[in-house]
């Protein structure tokens, strides 16, 4: 692990500065990043502290004044300086007076440079860079080397990062959330440490033909163990963990997609995670697993509208039936059909019906990228807030689900008063006092237990989210900062979910934690707001509660494991099947077959575990009359010949009778 991995800061983003070249010029830096674009400075540092006692003929003036007795960090070990030679003194003083105080050489990776020294708070401290080795540009660091101050809860942890798509999530398999970001040829990981900190190693790859311009999802595709990515740009690319979590293979799609919100989720129910991505300028799309590396493409059947405008998707059980559902934020300006929200129930049979228009105001002209999905008032079923990305449309939206019916409570809630805008809304219990808060629009909205929320100040803006120090508070990434979260006295519990039958990560799970004050749900979701990827680790506060009575996981595959009694301010994890003998309910078995799309037009695919070589299918109308004995090829039947209308699939095979609805246009 390099040093300078650890480090705090406070700054949001690299500057793009260039220092004066000489010392009577020197620029005040604070903690933050900069770029020096090259070394070319008419004055080098002569007085050398470390590094042998050549001088270099050009130079490059920083200065620094401490506003606190501590110890401060300078590093060029960052993955983007891929090892450039640099060289750093640093001086107390003044100009034409200068006392040596600190400066490195070769103590990064490669030859970059790392010095850590103490410093009194009034004092001006010179940094220098010289280029004795290179002039090459390159980007350094000034932090805190210990914990940075904390701003209203939260203090910042510098990262290394490189690219612009961010995500946290397990990528080792230990149980703790890693850092991710990317580039077309790199993958950059802050691997969490068990003892604190983090070991950052970039695995180079391939070229990624789409980059994650928009948005990032991550999950285990081939359950090799290790969580693979997926890029969604101007297409979709797989970045497939091999059998060690050390490289990845790339998968480059062919198919154009205006890609917005993607999603890893097993849409057809057959144990393996498939891929959606959200669409902007035509229907929806997916990829369904063939489980071996490849994907089949599928245009259509979950959100048609054909000029798209589907930006964020949220792939969540609204009804409790066991079924997830699939709800599309969108977004086209004002007036546009583009912009108006869709709500896709699981039927449970491989169909999906927009139902959005029965639920009220939902299905309305607002302007949404995004939607946060939590069940606000820990009644057992999910609520959702969805974000207005602009006010043309109408603001902001909070719905109550009432058994599966949603009732537009926004006056009153606080949301009516809130006049922030974002493409970015999720739902997080920050502060883990047991109701989950709503980060977006620059503000941190706080549920107060009752369906109203009010605005806190945050000294960061939406970004992924995770437990990035192991304390069971929810810490957020913007950029190469992490804000860590202070905490407080309250309790928690943390549930990893290990599927066995289902997924291997548990994607889709529905995670259910009673205590004696009341129940919260939460699904397990690969992908949520608009751009970033959080944690897999379903995350609850307990308030001041000291104890759990119950955690009950009800599987995709209809398995329900329920865990009496678990220890709190730790992490459970559940593997499925191992309880759930014990639990008293009749386990729903797995989905023998999946029906795609419906609605139909030419063809129909069938995904199911069983071998369908030699099966007998029939297909029946409305009224049960057989119209249709089609041959399946690879999975597919010849729909085309079909009149519009409701229909029955019926397989029958050494297996039993499989049957099954679906819609033909």
């Amino acid at each position: 692990m390099k040093r300078a991995l650890l480090l705090p800061a406070i700054a949001l983003t690299a500057w793009q500065a260039q220092a004066q070249g000489t010392c009577a010029t020197a620029i005040p830096v604070v903690n933050a990043s900069y770029h020096v674009a090259q070394i070319d400075g008419p004055e080098p540092p002569t007085l050398i502290c470390t590094g042998g006692a050549m001088v270099g003929s050009k130079g490059r003036w920083y200065k620094y004044t401490a506003t606190e007795d501590t110890t401060l960090v300078i590093t060029t070990d960052l993955p983007q300086n891929n090892g450039t030679d640099t060289r750093v003194q640093v001086y107390t003083g003044t100009c034409g007076n200068l006392v040596c105080h600190a400066g490195d050489d070769d103590s990064g990776s490669g030859y970059t440079s790392f010095t850590t020294f103490p410093i009194e708070a009034g004092t001006t401290y010179y940094i220098a860079f010289d280029d004795r080795w290179t002039a090459n540009g390159f980007t350094f660091v000034v932090q805190y080397a210990g914990p940075g101050p904390v701003v209203n809860g939260f203090s910042s942890l510098f990262v290394p990062t490189n690219g612009s798509a961010y995500c946290v999530v397990d990528m080792n398999n230990d149980g703790l959330d890693d850092a991710v970001s990317v580039t077309a040829n790199t993958i950059t990981i802050n691997y969490q440490q068990a003892g604190g900190g983090f070991n950052t190693v970039t695995h180079n790859t391939a070229t990624a033909a789409n980059l994650p311009n928009w948005s990032i999802c991550a999950g285990d595709l081939d359950a090799n163990g290790y969580n693979d990515l997926v890029y969604a740009g101007s297409g979709l690319t797989f970045m497939m963990a091999n059998a060690t979590g050390t490289g990845y293979t790339v998968i480059n799609q062919p198919e154009y997609i205006f890609c917005q919100r993607s999603n890893l989720v097993d849409i057809n129910n057959d144990g393996l995670l498939d891929a959606f991505s959200c669409h902007d300028v035509a229907p929806n799309v997916y990829y369904l697993n063939n489980n071996n590396t490849s994907w089949t493409w599928h245009s259509g059947g979950l959100g048609d509208t054909p000029d798209g405008g589907n930006y964020g998707s949220n792939w969540i059980d609204y009804d409790n039936d066991g079924h997830l559902d699939l709800f599309l934020a969108k977004c086209r300006g004002a007036g546009a059909p583009a912009s108006i929200d869709q709500l896709w129930r699981n039927n449970g049979d491989g169909t999906f019906t927009d139902v959005a228009p029965l639920m009220g105001d939902m299905a309305d002209y607002q302007q949404s990228w995004s939607a946060a999905w939590a069940d606000f008032d820990n009644d057992g079923d999910l609520d959702v807030m969805i974000g207005a990305s602009s006010f043309s449309g109408g603001g902001h939206k909070l719905y109550r689900n009432d058994n599966g019916m949603f009732t537009n409570i926004t006056t009153g809630s606080g949301f009516d008063l809130y006049n922030g805008t974002n493409i970015e809304f999720i739902a997080r219990d920050f502060d883990n006092d047991g109701y989950v808060d709503v980060l977006g629009g620059g503000m941190l909205m706080k549920n107060n237990g009752n369906m109203t929320f009010n605005p806190v100040s945050v000294p960061f803006i939406n970004g992924p989210t995770g437990d990035l120090n192991n304390d069971g508070f929810i810490d957020v990434q913007n950029g190469n900062i992490i804000y860590m979260n202070a905490g407080n006295t309250n309790n928690w519990l943390k549930v990893i979910t290990k599927g066995t039958v289902s997924n291997v990560n548990g994607i889709g799970a529905r995670v259910q934690v009673t205590t004696p004050w009341g129940t919260q749900v939460q699904d397990i979701v690969s992908g949520d707001g608009f751009r970033y990827m959080s944690s897999l680790t379903a995350h609850f506060g307990l308030g001041t509660g000291t104890q759990v009575n119950q955690v009950l996981v009800r599987w995709p595959s209809g398995i329900v494991d329920t865990i009496a009694n678990p220890a709190i301010n730790t992490t459970l994890t559940v593997v499925e099947g191992e309880t759930s003998t014990t639990t008293g309910i009749t386990s729903r078995p797995p989905a023998q077959f999946s029906l795609y799309p419906s609605p139909a037009v030419d063809k129909l695919h069938i995904t199911s575990r069983h071998d369908f070589t030699g099966a007998r299918i029939t297909l029946s109308d409305a009224t049960g009359k057989v119209v249709a004995m089609p041959d399946q090829v690879r999975g597919t039947i010849d729909v085309s010949h079909l009149a519009g209308g409701l229909y029955m699939l019926k397989i029958e095979g050494p297996f039993g009778v499989l049957s099954g609805k679906f819609v033909k246009e």
